[in-house]
């Protein structure tokens, strides 16, 4: 699996069989990204972080019944966001998408729908919703818009973000090796640590940059003394976050296999961002495997290579959402391109 370059969009959605859709609710400062697979694809997650907010990853664990799914979602809100799944729920048991025990007159599907949310409750938008959250509407738009194509920065789930004191976002990226290969990657990124290092605008995930897409400045600036942590969010707001993501791959996995990618992405995570999985985040990264090309006789070794290449997309997903943010309308939070 030798280099080749990013997939013709940089986007998770290079990924055959997948597609991505988004929607936000700008007055509350909040919004959804869910990731649909055409066909149900193979899923795994790791959580690393020490506050983490999730639905169906148990069902997830290799041992167990169901190895595949229908969608990834990602949702702000935090335990409000996780209703997101319910809306896109809704969608694809409408479409007789799902899991089926049993195909019987009046037995629906159960789509499996895992989910991971982060915190953006205290952004300063209108979280006075009463007893009517916005996100299973926002899950339903997010999961009906879904294409090949979507924007980048605030968005989403990353719409209320923030990475460290800088603007969050969402981010995504691919890449594609000689032999054929994809594999992609997109996060919301509301971390606690910092992207970039201290006293300049280098992201830390600037050695695995490919042709600019993060301003090309180099890695030049990774300078960094213990314990200074630039541009983080500090102990006062220490509470108020996660990295949350999905990493995929158009190989054919087993469950196990796709596990152990999820893990080996999460490396990503931490090259990107610093400090990370913290016991204030709930850092979580899925991995989804939709199965169209088989690997090569060496198994166990593409298996890490894809891992690999999983953990180096993350790691420029993650840059490319702080990159593309920008500041919520009317107000001036600060942005990487105001860094100077």
């Amino acid at each position: 699996m030798s280099f080749a370059g990013p997939g013709p969009l940089n986007l998770i959605t290079d990924v055959a069989g997948l597609r991505v859709g988004q929607a936000e609710d700008a007055a509350a400062r909040t919004g959804v990204t869910v990731i649909l697979a055409d066909d149900r694809a193979v899923g795994a997650v790791d959580v690393r972080g020490g506050g983490p907010g999730t639905r169906e990853t148990d069902a997830l664990a290799p041992e167990n019944l169901v190895d595949e799914v229908d969608a990834i979602v990602l949702s702000g809100g935090s335990v409000y966001g996780l209703a997101a799944a319910d809306g896109v729920t809704a969608v694809l048991g409408a479409a007789a998408r799902g899991y089926r025990l049993a195909v019987a007159p009046g037995v629906p599907p159960s789509p499996i729908v895992p989910a991971a949310i982060l915190y953006d409750l205290a952004d300063g938008g209108a979280k006075d919703w009463g007893e009517a959250p916005p996100y299973r509407e926002l899950g339903m738009a997010a999961a009906r818009g879904a294409g090949s194509r979507f924007a980048l920065g605030t968005v989403g789930a990353g719409f209320g973000a923030m990475a460290g004191r800088l603007k969050g976002g969402v981010g995504s990226a691919s890449v594609v090796s000689e032999d054929g290969f994809t594999v992609g990657a997109l996060a919301a990124v509301n971390s606690f640590g910092s992207v970039v290092a201290p006293g300049g605008r280098s992201f830390w995930a600037a050695p695995y940059e490919l042709g600019g897409e993060f301003g090309g400045l180099g890695s030049a600036g990774l300078v960094a003394a213990p314990d200074d942590w630039g541009l983080s969010k500090g102990v006062a707001t220490g509470r108020t976050n996660t990295t949350i993501a999905c990493v995929a791959t158009d190989a054919i996995l087993t469950p196990a296999e796709a596990k152990r990618v999820a893990i080996m992405a999460q490396d990503g995570l931490a090259r990107a961002i610093r400090p990370a999985h913290a016991p204030f985040d709930g850092d979580v990264v899925f991995a989804l495997a939709t199965g169209k090309l088989a690997l090569p006789e060496r198994r166990t070794l593409a298996v890490a290579r894809l891992g690999a290449l999983a953990a180096d997309c993350l790691a420029r997903a993650i840059a490319r959402g702080v990159f593309e943010a920008t500041a919520w309308p009317g107000t001036d939070v600060e942005c990487w391109r105001d860094l100077r």
